[in-house]
């Protein structure tokens, strides 16, 4: 495992943040079971949490004309740090109030940053245009196998859900992922509750 402190990195027209390497869940797809960077990154191994000031001494090097999008993320789960990518993306707004924001994230926030009392999704609205939330499954028993959230709640699925549809009641752009390691009858499932919720799923391939 090499540690760096690489907070930012290019994915084509992107621009991706390392907000922390702490995760809620352990995917068994999860790339960093594979790898210490995404998409020819730099090590995503974090030092130690970076601060606010870190972030904002690295963006001020970035040319944000050149990016459609800021994307939230982490070589871990963001919301992890719920608090902390609030602040971070409301800086952003001050200092670049035309770019996107859009937070990647595997919608369990009110289960594991339970301070928010089920209010995750209202806050997350107030802070980006865009969310990306990790389907994973079209049903709650794969989702457990396939996500392995800490302790197993039995109410992870539905809570993930809940968030995704908060999120769009309150405006945002809303789109869900799956990964093509469940089965194409899985997967089928999956685009059915996407369908259902009125949700654009994306399947993501499994990258080895």
């Amino acid at each position: 495992m090499k540690k760096a402190m690489t907070l930012s990195y290019e994915v084509g027209d992107n621009l991706y943040l390392n907000l922390t390497n702490q995760c809620s869940c352990n995917c068994v797809f999860c790339i960093r079971k594979n790898d210490d960077g995404a998409y020819g990154s730099d090590p995503l191994w974090l030092e130690h949490e970076p601060s606010l000031q870190e972030f904002q001494d690295d963006l001020s090097k970035r040319d944000f004309s050149k990016y459609q999008e800021i994307v939230f993320c982490g070589y871990g789960e963001p919301t992890m740090r719920l608090d902390f990518v609030c602040e971070l993306a409301n800086w952003l707004k001050s200092v670049h109030p035309d770019i996107c924001l859009r937070l990647n994230t595997n919608g369990l926030a009110d289960i594991y940053s339970p301070s928010q009392n089920g209010k995750a999704g209202q806050l997350i609205s107030n802070c980006f245009q865009k969310v990306s939330v990790s389907l994973n499954a079209g049903d709650s028993e794969t989702y457990l196998r396939v996500t392995n959230p800490k302790n197993k709640p039995d109410n992870a699925y539905r809570t993930m859900l809940e968030f995704a549809l908060t999120c769009k009641a309150n405006g945002l752009d809303v789109s869900f992922t799956v990964v093509d390691v469940i089965s194409p009858e899985e997967i089928q499932l999956a685009q059915q509750v996407a369908d259902d919720l009125k949700i654009p799923l994306h399947i993501r391939n499994y990258i080895s």
